[in-house]
């Protein structure tokens, strides 16, 4: 028995090849954190690891096979570069803002057109006075915009060539606005659909069920508990607006869970996500492509 940790996965691979069972433990548990404490060492952790799994009071981490890490940890990397790319956009746009200019709002700023405006814009920061800094910074950006659009394009080519080799990420594609890259999340995350009895633990997992607080004859629900993962929850929701517009289905769920009150917009969109993330699953457990509800054909 460990904790999960980032050497989890190869000490599960050295465990395993010496045919010994082991178990991974979930440090994300109510149980298993540390409140009050005023010492806390290895010795300890492993005291406490060993009396809640006497006791069964331990959530158990899945840990795929090698190969399914690497996938993980790729896609991973390629939300990185995401990050870092919306942080230097971000940045650019800030930079205009404080001189008094305005960029164009949504994709547009970034297009061909959009990049080769924002050039004429930049000086080399050397080359301008103390009043124009801006212009230097903006220089600086927007190399780095260059920069980052090579291993973007490299990651993502290999992330397309692993998604077209997989069965099961074309399985879910069949979903009317799903992509490969929440597919691909989703099949890795998932890894083996057959530990899961039922949907309910599957919105559990990505930590899309809502909290429960009960007291006596009250029973309130409320926001979903956020313990699973955060990239594909965010994909989820994504998906579930682009869906919308091309997913029958998704736009019956909406509206119904809306009950056509803008204040409920985001309630029915988390609703959608759950939605989709348990038939996602169900497909991926059956074996079966996307057959739309009869009501929404």
């Amino acid at each position: 028995m460990i904790e999960i940790c980032p050497l989890a996965g190869w000490i599960c691979e050295l465990v395993r090849t010496l045919g010994i069972e082991i178990q991974v433990a979930s440090t994300a548990h109510d149980a298993w954190r540390w409140k009050n404490v005023k010492r806390k060492n290895d010795r300890q952790d492993a005291l406490k690891l060993a009396q809640l799994s006497v006791m069964n009071q331990l959530t158990l981490v899945h840990v795929p096979e090698r190969a399914v890490r690497q996938w993980r940890l790729l896609i991973q990397f390629r939300q990185r570069l995401v990050g870092r790319r919306t942080k230097i956009k971000n940045h650019i746009r800030d930079l205009l803002s404080r001189a008094g200019l305005s960029l164009t709002r949504g994709h547009g700023a970034w297009t061909i057109k959009g990049l080769a405006e924002l050039e004429a814009l930049a000086r080399p920061l050397g080359a301008v006075g103390a009043d124009e800094l801006w212009r230097g910074e903006l220089a600086i950006e927007l190399q780095s915009l260059k920069e980052i659009a090579a291993p973007m394009r490299a990651v993502e080519q290999k992330l397309d060539e692993l998604a077209q080799a997989d069965k099961s990420v074309q399985l879910l594609q069949t979903i009317p606005g799903v992509g490969p890259r929440l597919a691909e999340a989703l099949v890795t995350l998932i890894d083996n659909p057959q530990r899961f009895k039922r949907g309910k633990e599957v919105g559990a997992y990505i930590g899309m069920v809502p909290k429960q607080l009960q007291s006596g004859e009250t029973n309130r629900l409320g926001r979903i508990t956020r313990q699973g993962n955060r990239l594909v929850r965010s994909l989820l929701v994504e998906v579930g607006w682009i869906g919308l517009r091309y997913n029958a289905w998704i736009r019956a769920v909406y509206e119904r869970v809306r009950r056509g009150s803008k204040a409920r917009k985001k309630i029915a969109m988390v609703a959608v996500a759950r939605r989709l993330l348990i038939r996602c699953w169900a497909m991926l457990r059956d074996g079966t492509p996307w057959r739309p509800a009869p009501h929404t054909v």
